[in-house]
């Protein structure tokens, strides 16, 4: 691939609306050849997140958009209602993890933004507060923590501002204090875990910490830390340069763990693929020279997930079963091939397993709702595990000593509910101490729910989820907001959203499109919406707004659509290839610039989602899926909304930026098209008043542009 830059070709759009005076950005023409077929980008000038005139450029575009979304009245209205539902709710909870009489877990108080770790004992029931991270350092937020065996020690994942590029500390729970040893930079998904015996840490270190270097995501390295040495004297479990007979790629990223016997560690070299090669070694050789892994999966294995128990590998797959299996094998010699399979490929799809001391769970999904079985190891023995009728997910609360669980269920309209399940007595009892004191009204008797399917612009059948008030009538003038992802296999599950009841409290219709690329229907729906396949993804959701519009719940002229991250492709597809369905777009964090992301910290890890820029074939794809070059001046595009978040380590901000700008400069709508900036977070955040006071901005625009009266700008 080549670029052409054409200097001397500097100039300014000649489309600009006296109503809306953005800031002014140039367009500087750089031309790329993509194996033939060129490709005209005016915007790549903004990609230099350093330079300072690209710096002015966002704070500028911040600042106007803000000037715009100041006048509209109400805001406080649905900011207030988030705050009301989250205190209507209660304390909420994170899993809970067990060791002997203690539960540790992290803990949001009602009235309070930001989680803190606390304990309970079990004996006297009293809870004690054991970290506060505002207390630590300004903006830090709790991403993770882990445990050691006695209960005597937490390290804990901390972000700035709830960006992903964390730093793990260690906290001494008998002195109180946090130790020396201070281990960064560490991606927030990235797994880390004592030793058994206390003394060491396992973790996965990124090669860099600087949000802007391309090296962000590449070259990591999985590490061994002993506890009150200097990171210098860490030791290398795997990387590409010290392992090259692993064959990890630059972008791929090693995570180790220890089986629950801590007989062996294990080595998973992790992508955006679920299916990933995996090695193990045994657990003695841990501080040798060289760990000598020996392989146990390839990725051609199509393994999602595996657990050992003794020389036992039980593993989840989708090879010829798109539903997925659960089978078993040796560890020391699997065959995959003739391996045992203890619960076949149904009409259901399996999509998670986990363990406990004795059993292994597995959830099975219709794609909407999803319950929990569970299987004896000792006999094979499968049984259901008797939860409530929803979305049912489970975490083992000390899976090395212990069958506890602790579970939650949760549905649309019904906010999450915790249960512990002892598979012993095989009694499901509602949380002592998980669940908050609600007072939530009956949801389900102020608004219905539909579950239906949808046929797209090929046949397929698409899931759509409808969430609308009892009262509405179906005229097609309600205000209605629609949503879709598509990317990974991921399931648009239902789950309980204060956000996006303050919608339906202004009379919204919600809608969730469970569209191809997602995993609602097994291996087959994801891999429908991949790569060539990838205009399923904004097709299904083009059918299932015009579904919504044809059935009278709303009218284009007061659609709200959304998409975000990779349901950026989404979104920005829909609206270029159907501009005249939508009133407004929502665009979040997203992947609308397919062709350039690639040149991004992140991008060679979307490779096996969406394709490569060095593949012919794959360009095609490509082409194809990036929003950007398909704007048109002269076209009439709903009204935009575009978020980034300047620590945005997932999507570059540049690429959203980049969306604003062509909209701006080509729509003939006379709709506003605006950058929504966040200058302290990244992809997303956990501070809660922060993302109230987001939702309230971008909602609020949303419902002044379809016409809602509440929310009608004022002159300040």
């Amino acid at each position: 691939m080549k670029s052409i830059f054409l200097s001397g070709s500097l100039f300014l759009s000649q489309l600009a609306f006296a109503q809306y005076n953005y800031p002014k950005t140039p367009e500087k023409p750089v031309t790329d050849d993509y194996f033939g077929t060129k490709i005209t980008d005016n915007y790549q000038w903004l990609e230099d997140l350093k330079s300072p005139e690209v710096k002015n450029w966002f704070k500028a575009q911040s600042d106007y958009s803000h000037t715009i979304i100041d006048k509209i009245t109400n805001r406080d209205v649905l900011y207030n209602s988030m705050k009301q539902i989250q205190e209507m709710g209660g304390d909420s909870y994170s899993y809970a993890r067990q060791r002997g009489n203690i539960y540790f877990y992290v803990k949001t108080q009602k009235k309070e933004k930001l989680s803190k770790l606390y304990q309970r004992n079990l004996s006297t029931g009293k809870e004690t507060l054991i970290f506060d991270p505002e207390t630590y350092k300004k903006d830090s937020q709790i991403t993770n923590f882990s445990i050691d065996s006695k209960g005597n020690q937490i390290a804990i994942l901390l972000s700035k501002s709830g960006g992903e590029i964390c730093e793990l500390r260690i906290l001494d729970l008998k002195t109180n204090k946090i130790l020396d040893d201070a281990l960064s930079p560490i991606w927030s998904e990235f797994n880390f875990e004592f030793t058994p015996d206390d003394k060491s840490i396992i973790y996965t270190k990124m090669s860099t910490g600087d949000p802007n270097s391309n090296m962000l995501l590449k070259e990591m390295k999985a590490m061994l830390h002993q506890i009150g040495t200097h990171p210098d004297k860490d030791i290398v479990l795997a990387s590409k340069e010290e392992y090259p007979g692993l064959n990890i790629l630059t972008e791929q990223f090693p995570m180790v763990h220890f089986s629950e016997d801590y007989q062996y560690i294990v080595l998973n070299i992790g992508s955006t693929k679920s299916e990933n090669p995996q090695f193990y070694a045994p657990y003695s050789s841990i501080k040798d020279k060289k760990t000598p892994w020996k392989q146990i999966v390839k990725a051609s294995d199509e393994i999602t997930q595996t657990f050992i128990n003794g020389d036992q590998l039980y593993f989840l797959s989708h090879k010829k079963a798109p539903n997925y299996k659960i089978g078993v094998t040796s560890l020391s010699n699997p065959d995959f091939d003739h391996a045992k399979i203890i619960i076949p490929e149904s009409n259901d799809v399996i999509r998670s397993m986990n363990n406990s001391k004795n059993y292994l769970y597995y959830s099975l999904s219709n794609g909407i709702t999803q319950d929990k079985y569970q299987i004896d190891l000792k006999t094979s023995t499968v049984k259901k595990v008797p939860l409530h009728d929803g979305v049912n997910n489970s975490n083992p609360l000390n899976s090395r000593e212990n069958d506890h669980l602790q579970c939650y269920n949760s549905n649309w309209l019904t906010p999450a509910t915790a249960y512990e399940y002892n598979p012993q007595n095989e009694k499901v009892v509602k949380s002592k101490y998980f669940n908050g004191s609600s007072h939530y009204p009956d949801y389900n008797k102020l608004y219905e729910v539909k579950e239906i399917e949808v046929k797209s612009h090929d046949g397929t059948m698409v899931p759509l989820s409808i969430i609308y008030p009892k009262n509405i009538k179906m005229d097609g003038n309600n205000p209605a907001y629609i949503t879709g992802y598509g990317g990974y296999g991921i399931s648009s599950t239902p789950r309980f959203s204060n956000r996006l009841v303050a919608l339906l409290e202004q009379g919204a219709v919600l809608a969730i499109a469970h569209v191809r690329g997602g995993g609602e229907k097994g291996e087959n729906w994801h891999t429908g919406g991949m790569k060539v396949n990838k205009p399923n993804t904004w097709k299904d959701f083009i059918a299932c707004s015009e579904y919504l519009i044809n059935q009278k719940y709303t009218s284009p002229s007061k659609l709200i659509g959304n998409g975000a991250s990779m349901g950026g492709v989404l979104i920005g597809r829909a609206i270029t290839e159907r501009p005249d369905l939508y009133a407004v777009a929502i665009a979040e964090v997203g992947m609308t610039n397919v062709l350039r992301s690639q040149n991004s910290a992140n991008g060679a890890n979307q490779i096996p989602e969406v394709g490569s820029l060095k593949d012919p074939e794959d360009i095609k794809y490509l082409i194809e899926m990036d929003a950007q070059s398909k704007i048109k001046k002269g076209v009439k595009y709903p009204a935009v909304i575009v978020r980034t978040g300047m620590n945005d380590s997932r999507i570059t901000p540049w690429e959203p930026a980049k969306l604003a700008a062509a909209l701006q400069n080509s729509t003939a709508s006379g709709k506003p098209v605006l950058l929504y900036v966040n200058y302290e977070n990244g992809h997303f955040t956990n501070d809660l008043d922060v993302v109230f006071k987001e939702y309230s901005d971008i909602f609020a625009f949303a419902l002044w542009q379809i016409g809602h009266p509440k929310f009608q700008p004022v002159n300040k």
